[in-house]
């Protein structure tokens, strides 16, 4: 070869590793984009066969993240946290199922062994384990686990000793025991740790408006880190089905205890179009940051309709631990370096479309088009077929810059239960400045892929007011859209700061608070944040469209600081000034 071939080869492989980096995706958006099964169980389904999981569990193996969750016939693993393989298992035995395969696993890792358990009230059940799960290669190392454990979580300390936390009531407490690390033998008898306690902690009240409504709330989900010596023990309550459904954190000295509530829950996304974020677990990704890993309510189909979120988590310099939730279903960048969670990861990419026109080739029913702007994963528009040609078009209302899209799919008149791995999406996107002439932002036309929650990060920004999605393919059912929701920025002006930003705490119960506002003109939601202490307003409620909202989740016994954003196409206002409530 000659030496001027020699260095075209060069450029032009150098020109390919510089597109295939411009390629990678550097953000994501929740819900994540899993290929997520249909519940298998019949019961479930009984207003209509849908997707569902829920109790996820994230480790870092080896350098790579692994995903587990309820009733999904298998586990996911990725190298990004974006890009997620499906590795199809069965983990009970077929004479011992509960629900259909694993419930709320415990997943942990010993020494270069992963393990795997799952919940169980019986002793028939085994811990896997395996050095290898990319390739599915797993064996039992206990083929029955004398004392069981319903919602399970293992924690190995780091003197070596393993010890196992499980519950789930709303009743009874979690418990905790120490485990013979080699043979999993139990080490003296499980011990009472933690009770709820929603006569002092508002957010612990059972119910979608925390009235303690015909039940007493449930504690759930256990999950423990260690930070500096303490130890953190984590917990999903009051109820799944719910926007408050949270994970609270109590600190302790010790691996059993005894321990006390933080006074907020520490997970916690009651607002916006992804609600929901508990019963889950906090892990670092490989640069020591850490995140958490949850569970998002839709509870239409069935109370039990779910989905996963992961956000950014960590602890202050007091200790203090925390999840971001502010912008949580907006676009947030992947991990890529040592980072300060704390600092927001969010892209400061806007919804475009909330609540703006929308066009539809056809509507089935009662599940109209604006639907699928509203900002509820809840509700959806649905057309009147699943064929080709049927689509959605959103009017931004002025020419902005478009960084991304989220196409969030339902599921309407789906036909069938379980896991496939054969089913796949295929579609169109448009865009128009004019809604004359149309572009192809992104063709999915070809694509093998299930992708019911599909984010696109364009590799350059489109001016657009005009975005369109065009049906070629469903895995089964209707052409239904829960959220259409593009993200960028209009060009226009910010929200100016909130004004007259007022809290009043209620006399006769010191948990709930009424929160009002004076409306900033061109605002289409706000953030308000929420605190034990000025400077930690950790927790983070978005509501859209309305100037008042009741806040019924503080300790009753603790002073309260607030603050609050106003939100646009355009941007964020500057935060009013702290208010504290006695």
């Amino acid at each position: 070869m000659s030496i001027r071939k020699y260095i075209v080869l060069l450029v032009l492989l150098f020109a390919g590793l510089i597109t295939a980096a411009q390629k990678k995706q550097t953000t994501y958006c929740n819900p994540i984009n899993l290929d997520y099964g249909y519940t298998p169980i019949p019961n479930f389904a009984e207003q209509g066969k849908h997707r569902a999981t829920a109790d996820p569990v994230m480790v870092n193996y080896k350098g790579d993240y692994y995903l587990f969750s309820t009733n999904q016939w298998g586990y996911w693993w990725s190298s990004d946290m974006y890009n997620w393989k499906f590795v199809s298992r069965h983990f009970l035995r077929p004479e011992h199922k509960v629900y259909d395969d694993l419930c709320a696993p415990s997943v942990w890792i010993q020494g270069d062994t992963m393990l795997v358990f799952g919940s169980t009230y019986s002793k028939n059940f085994p811990i896997w384990m395996s050095t290898d799960p990319k390739k599915n290669e797993w064996k039992e190392v206990v083929h029955e686990f004398e004392i069981g454990g319903w919602d399970p979580a293992h924690f190995v300390d780091d003197d070596g000793k393993l010890y196992m936390y499980n519950g789930s009531s709303n009743v009874y407490p979690l418990y905790g025991i120490e485990l013979n690390r080699k043979t999993f033998a139990p080490i003296g008898t499980r011990k009472e740790l933690l009770l709820l306690d929603p006569d002092r902690y508002g957010w612990q009240r059972f119910g979608e408006y925390l009235d303690n409504t015909f039940l007493n709330p449930f504690m759930e989900g256990a999950w423990m880190n260690k930070h500096n010596g303490k130890y953190y023990l984590q917990y999903g309550a009051p109820g799944t089905e719910f926007s408050g459904y949270a994970d609270g954190v109590a600190i302790g000295k010790s691996p059993l205890g005894p321990f006390e509530h933080q006074s907020l829950p520490f997970s916690y996304k009651p607002g916006g179009f992804a609600r929901g974020a508990g019963h889950g677990a906090t892990y670092q990704d490989n640069w020591k940051n850490y995140w958490h890993v949850s569970t998002i309510a839709i509870s239409v189909k069935n109370n039990f309709e779910r989905r996963l979120g992961i956000w950014p988590a960590g602890f202050d310099k007091d200790d203090v631990m925390y999840m971001d939730a502010a912008f949580g279903d907006y676009p947030h960048y992947l991990p890529s370096k040592s980072a300060d969670h704390l600092k927001s990861g969010f892209t400061g990419w806007m919804l475009l479309n909330y609540n703006k026109p929308v066009s539809v080739s056809s509507t089935l029913g009662a599940y109209n088009a604006n639907n699928a702007v509203d900002e509820s994963i809840k509700t959806y528009w649905s057309a009147k077929t699943g064929e080709k040609d049927e689509w959605i078009q959103t009017d931004l209302g002025t020419v902005s810059t478009v960084n991304a899209v989220q196409i969030n799919y339902a599921d309407q008149d789906a036909e069938f239960l379980g896991k496939k791995t054969d089913i796949y999406h295929q579609y169109k996107l448009w865009y128009s400045a004019d809604g004359t002439k149309w572009t192809v932002l992104k063709d999915k036309s070809a694509n093998k892929t299930d992708v019911p929650h599909d984010y696109i990060e364009l590799e350059k920004p489109v001016k657009a007011r005009f975005i369109k999605l065009e049906n070629i393919h469903m895995p089964t059912g209707k052409f239904a859209i829960s959220g259409l929701r593009v993200f960028g920025n209009a060009n226009l002006e910010a929200p100016q700061t909130v004004k007259d930003f007022t809290v009043l705490r209620t006399e006769k119960d010191k948990r709930s608070a009424w929160l009002k506002w004076n409306p900033v003109e061109n605002a289409y939601a706000y953030n308000i944040y929420i605190g034990t202490a000025p400077d930690k307003l950790y927790n983070c409620i978005m509501v859209y469209n309305t100037n008042e909202y009741w806040y019924k989740g503080m300790d009753k016994d603790k002073t309260y600081y607030f603050s609050i954003e106003a939100i646009n196409e355009s941007g964020v206002s500057p935060r009013t000034k702290v208010v504290n409530v006695n």
